[in-house]
């Protein structure tokens, strides 16, 4: 049976910075946490944990030490909250993420009824509409909610970072004929697309794919429905020990991909594995 390994399989340049920058961290501080998960894959979240690095959600709760902002970033309320408490911070915001946290910023400060592509409670999205201050923000999901907009002078839009193209794009056409002036940032980041793309090009090749990753992870569960819409023998896995043997049965070639949040050890196991099955 062939496997095929997506090239861009596994961490992406903001998770391989973020991990970095925590487990360093973890090494030079006695007490530190990270406000929420680093990033969403719990085999990382708990060799952290292992490290010392305990994940809080509440700010009142962290007393004194390091904190370490999480991948996706906090709300802007939120880290204003750990500075004036006067914690050490370690900032380990994707800058794909801070861009868009910053063109939300422009936009309100411009007069711009932002529009914001991506899911209304991913800890992303609420950050960066955080950052878009006195400015009502309309988070959509895909088409039909952008069907619903209402009307402005001016329209901004931006992304989450792992969004769709497709989506993006659908929305921007759509609030092109809602307004007179329209500015558009694709905040999309670049790994995102390419790894999409890789996605749908091995799905169409293959008689069953495997997506690996955190079943908390928005940018893995995307991965799995392009890939279910191309070969509906598609399984989104977290780990190796969630493959199962029957799945591989007549089949003659498998494809395999991993979200951003993937680390490469948890991919190699998933290959042995499959590897194990198609012996």
């Amino acid at each position: 049976m062939k496997i095929i390994l997506a090239k861009s399989a596994g961490f992406c340049f903001g998770v391989k910075r973020a991990t970095t920058m925590a487990f360093a961290a973890a090494k030079n501080h006695d007490h530190i946490c990270s406000f929420g998960p680093i990033i969403h894959s719990p085999q990382v979240v708990q060799r952290l944990v292992e490290q010392g690095v305990s994940v809080i959600d509440d700010i009142n709760a962290i007393k004194d030490g390091a904190v370490i902002i999480r991948s996706h970033g906090v709300e802007a309320r939120e880290l204003a909250q750990i500075h004036d408490r006067g914690l050490e911070v370690v900032d380990a915001t994707c800058p794909f993420v801070k861009k868009a946290q910053n063109h939300a910023a422009l936009f309100a400060a411009e007069g711009y009824s932002v529009v914001l592509v991506g899911e209304a409670e991913h800890p992303e999205v609420q950050g960066i509409v955080s950052y878009a201050a006195g400015c009502q923000v309309h988070v959509v999901a895909g088409r039909e909610e952008a069907e619903k907009l209402p009307r402005a002078a001016k329209i901004g839009i931006i992304a989450q970072t792992t969004q769709a193209y497709d989506t993006f794009r659908a929305v921007v056409d759509i609030c092109l004929g809602r307004c007179q002036e329209l500015r558009v940032f694709n905040t999309i980041c670049d790994a995102t697309i390419v790894r999409q793309s890789e996605a749908k090009a091995i799905a169409a090749e293959v008689d069953v794919m495997l997506v690996v990753g955190g079943h908390n992870s928005a940018n893995t569960t995307r991965l799995n429905s392009i890939c279910s819409a191309i070969q509906p023998r598609t399984h989104h896995i977290e780990t190796a020990d969630e493959i199962r043997a029957e799945w591989f049965d007549s089949a003659g070639s498998v494809g395999v991909t991993a979200g951003a949040s993937t680390p490469h050890w948890i991919i190699e196991q998933v290959v042995a594995r499959v590897t194990e099955c198609a012996g």
